[in-house]
């Protein structure tokens, strides 16, 4: 009889990057999946959703439910987020039908999905994998390889106009910033832009999927871009080096590092640039097997 794939769950993690307001990321897992959600910081003049704190927790939220109760090993992906992102745009638009493109409510994912006979990575927007094979190789897989190296350019011609992360308001606050943050999120989810999960059905056409050909029993980290920072923006570790700490040490002790770099190494960024200060930082910590 052939073995199933497994995904195992070892240990998860969710911090807000400011305990005062709303957590965005939200997580979720079960037999066949597990994945991790990374709501958007809302770039509107308001709030339009009253239901968990944020619109971008909202969405974040809406999709998560959709993806515990609704992925099997044998479902289409795509399916569960077309879905998903209808219901949320019926929810939304109903009571808020002229809304600017750049005020939708957004989200990035990774997922490991666990079919029948093999296991994928599927992702929207900057969230990723990092996966430890049994031989000690390991790689990083996201939808938008680019991203981080992007996000960190622009981030640091803000910071190099306005003197750091805090000045003026931060990011959204400095007019010239929010009205060229708000030009890149109206682009997504259309022809030519990053897509996301959303309002935008269509989305569910372009979700990035990849095969898992694992080298024995591996072990992995699924995230959101908060903790993905380790690796990618301080490198303090690369990707074998970050599943093996969370392993030996577990998650906790990692989001602790990750703050320290935020908040006392480098809050202004000015040697690590960024628009925020600390990003909610979400993760799994899992065994797989084939």
């Amino acid at each position: 009889m052939t073995r199933k794939p497994t995904i195992s769950v070892l240990a998860t993690i969710t911090d807000p990057g400011n305990p005062a307001k709303p957590n965005e990321d939200r997580l979720g897992h079960n037999d066949a999946c597990a994945f991790v959600i990374d709501g958007a910081t809302g770039l509107g003049d308001r709030q339009y959703i009253d239901a968990s704190g944020s619109d971008a927790a909202w969405i974040a939220a809406q999709f998560a439910d959709s993806f515990r109760s609704g992925i099997t090993r044998d479902t289409a992906i795509s399916d569960i987020a077309r879905a998903a992102s209808l219901q949320a745009r019926a929810t939304f638009t109903a009571s808020h039908p002229e809304v600017p493109r750049y005020a939708w409510p957004l989200s990035a994912f990774a997922m490991v999905h666990a079919a029948e006979d093999s296991l994928s990575f599927y992702g929207l927007g900057d969230s990723c994998l990092f996966l430890l094979h049994e031989d000690g190789t390991a790689s990083m897989h996201m939808a938008i390889p680019g991203a981080y190296a992007r996000e960190q350019a622009h981030a640091q011609s803000h910071i190099a106009r306005t003197g750091g992360i805090t000045k003026g308001g931060g990011a959204l606050g400095d007019a010239q910033t929010l009205a060229a943050l708000r030009k890149h999120r109206e682009s997504q989810n259309t022809p030519g832009g990053i897509w996301t999960l959303g309002l935008v059905p269509e989305a569910a056409d372009h979700l990035v999927s990849e095969k898992l050909a694992l080298r024995g029993k591996a072990h992995a980290i699924i995230c959101s871009d908060g903790l993905s920072d380790l690796v990618v923006l301080y490198e303090a570790y690369d990707a074998a080096g970050l599943v093996r700490a969370a392993l030996d040490k577990g998650l906790a002790p990692l989001v602790q590092e990750l703050r320290r770099f935020e908040r006392e190494t480098d809050p202004e960024g000015l040697r690590y640039p960024r628009f925020k200060q600390s990003d909610d930082t979400t993760a799994i910590l899992f065994e797989l097997t084939t």
